[in-house]
């Protein structure tokens, strides 16, 4: 069986695990990655965040003192939505060169084509500098599995550049946006629905505080290749029966920002826009994340995908986070790239798919890099 057959039928395995953030751990999961990469000469250890919510950690230690090459990909979803699939989100089928359901590409496929680039490198990366694979729970609800495995630096070991498998079509990325989500609570004196003039109407509250956020600006420039942040009210709660004055309401904010917007700075300017009726409190809180096309390591990057692709790639950056954002600062700000097969416009999608073609190309990419950074 060829690699880019394994790897299409190990993301179709790991589609058949439901793995929809929260309510489904991914605890079976990744210890049905963790025999694979045993097997193959790993070494493997579990972290977990909550109970079932379970990263996997996999490391074979090389000889040489250069830092291994580390690769990232979570395995928790998103739900599969209110709207009806064609196809079974679960079932993992392929038609017309496309292997559909839930996470297959975000991020499901970048995860296999990086475990099967790995174990067909296994037996080499203990006569070079080693490899390492973090393969994480809880990403989708804000970095949970990336947080908690940063504060086991021991665990994490190290790693001299990150190549993060989240859906890029297969295309390097040099950055993506960071995000900060807030929920905005309104507060008010609740009273019997005919005789509102006796209570103070929380929901009033939201609804001016909705339209301070719809006209907020951010006054910062717009970064030369994430663009400008941006602020999305996603969410509006209140009250608890029609015929009632609530007297408490809640708003779900969701900002995504460019490298160098400080995040507190942010928070407060907001604050003083909303006034001191509302109450801000911080969900997530990520930074965004930019690598300079001049590092030497990216510019092999983007060499060696030049081949892969048949035309040397624009550098690009993502809209979106990844675990990235805790774990390049925990290995001390290395070099990191998003490069990973699932198409960017499908991750959240219903009907998501991965081309197939793009899973073994990925498989191919991995192990050109893997052994270019050996060989430096």
């Amino acid at each position: 069986m060829s690699l880019a057959t394994r790897a299409v039928e190990l993301t179709r395995e790991l589609v058949r695990f439901n793995t929809i953030n929260p309510t489904h751990p991914e605890r079976g999961c990744a210890e049905h990655l963790a025999r694979l990469l045993e097997l193959g000469g790993f070494a493997v250890a579990f972290d977990d965040f909550a109970p079932g919510r379970t990263s996997l950690v996999a490391k074979i230690e090389g000889r040489s003192n250069r830092p291994p090459l580390a690769f990232t990909g979570h395995i928790d979803t998103v739900p599969s939505g209110a709207a009806p699939w064609s196809r079974d989100p679960f079932a993992g089928e392929t038609a017309d060169g496309k292997l559909h359901g839930r996470g297959s590409s975000d991020m499901k496929s970048g995860v296999a084509a990086f475990v099967v680039a790995a174990l067909d490198l296994a037996k080499l990366a203990e006569r070079s500098s080693g490899l390492v694979l973090l393969i994480l729970a809880g990403e989708e609800s804000g970095c949970e599995g990336a947080f908690h495995l940063a504060r086991s630096p021991a665990l994490l070991g190290r790693a001299g550049a990150l190549i993060v498998a989240e859906p890029s079509g297969n295309l390097p990325l040099v950055g993506h946006k960071g995000a900060l989500w807030l929920k905005a609570r309104t507060h008010g004196v609740t009273a019997h629905g005919s005789m509102p003039h006796k209570g103070v109407n929380a929901i009033y509250a939201a609804a001016r505080a909705v339209s301070a956020l719809e006209v907020f600006r951010f006054d910062s420039p717009a970064d030369t290749l994430l663009g400008a942040p941006t602020l999305n009210v996603g969410t509006i709660s209140g009250g608890l029966n029609v015929n009632s004055v609530p007297d408490r309401a809640e708003i779900g904010v969701d900002i995504r920002t460019t490298p160098g917007l400080e995040h507190s700075a942010l928070k407060n300017r907001l604050q003083a826009a909303l006034g001191r009726d509302v109450e801000l409190e911080t969900v997530v809180d990520v930074p965004g994340l930019r690598t300079s096309t001049d590092e030497p390591w990216i510019q092999d990057v983007f060499e060696i995908m030049s081949g892969v692709l048949g035309s040397r790639p624009e550098a690009r950056a993502a809209p979106y986070f990844t675990d990235a954002s805790v774990l390049t600062p925990a290995y001390g700000g290395i070099p990191t790239v998003v490069l990973g097969p699932g198409e960017l416009e499908m991750a959240h999608q219903t009907d998501e798919y991965c081309r197939v073609d793009r899973i073994g190309q990925a498989v191919d990419a991995y192990g050109q890099i893997v052994h270019r950074w050996w060989k430096a």
